[in-house]
């Protein structure tokens, strides 16, 4: 993480150059900058906010926070959902850490604890109060989410930020304290829809940074009880069959990975 090591890379190599809540990039399918320092000239006033991510396909990849300022350059921007959709799997997981590191080291400039400055830590991503000892690592949530079937249909819901696009999907909620996965899901499930789910079969997991989540997967059977919402978070939710689905997401999110996997399911009972 340190600038000294950043700079000391000979040629060409990757950045990621986040400015607001943009990544910088030559065209939406190519968010990874391809330079050498040398030619990122608008950059250098920010050298002391290099990170370094790891490596990508054989070159080191950094970030480069702007924070909350724009620079002049002949350069495009997208948004992080934007990366989403044009990028492959591998790109984008890289994004999305260079995001959240982003948004750390934002959030803990001062300590949370006296209030002193905060100062990173060259061996790994934290922070340090040299005040008190307090120290910080970036956060992540864990957040559980569960496709219900029962015979041939789904149990699909259309969230409350999903009323002007007529999304279904899946349900999902964060885990709370004191809490393990299995409980998270149960709860979940039966504060937003009122049914009840046996059954669970872990899916699988996926990094989800916005902001900093991690989603777990899981399938559920349904055990019994009637759709009653949860008027504050969800506006719809029904069975619908699994060739007749309203309006999905993609598979380029777990969730519409989990309605894959349980059309799969479905289909070979």
């Amino acid at each position: 993480m340190s600038i000294k090591i950043a700079l000391s890379q000979p040629g060409e190599n990757y950045w990621i150059i986040v400015s607001k809540d943009r990544i910088l990039c030559r065209q939406p399918s190519e968010p990874l900058l391809v330079s050498s320092w040398s030619a990122l000239t608008f950059a250098h006033q920010y050298e002391d906010q290099i990170v370094a991510l790891g490596d990508y396909q054989e070159k080191p990849v950094y970030l480069l926070d702007l924070r909350h300022e724009t620079i002049e350059a002949q350069l495009d921007s997208i948004s992080l959902r934007g990366a989403l959709m044009h990028c492959p799997v591998d790109t984008f997981n890289f994004l999305a850490r260079a995001w959240q590191y982003a948004l750390f080291l934002r959030t803990h400039r001062y300590c949370g604890q006296c209030g002193s400055e905060m100062h990173k830590v060259s061996w790994e991503m934290a922070v340090h109060c040299h005040t008190c000892q307090h120290r910080c690592y970036p956060r992540v949530s864990p957040c559980v989410i569960v496709s219900i079937y029962r015979e041939n249909e789904l149990l699909l819901a259309m969230g409350t930020r999903h009323k002007e696009t007529g999304m279904y999907s899946t349900l999902a909620g964060f885990v709370e304290s004191g809490e393990n996965l299995e409980q998270a899901v149960h709860r979940e499930v039966k504060e937003e829809v009122g049914v009840d789910i046996k059954n669970l079969q872990y899916f699988g997991s996926q990094p989800w940074p916005f902001p900093h989540s991690l989603m777990v997967g899981y399938l559920a059977e349904y055990a019994g009880g009637d759709i009653v919402i949860d008027d504050d978070e969800i506006c719809d939710a029904n069975w619908y069959r699994y060739d007749d689905l309203p309006k999905i997401p993609p598979t380029l999110s777990i969730a519409g990975q989990l309605i894959e996997e349980t059309i799969k399911k479905l289909k070979s009972q």
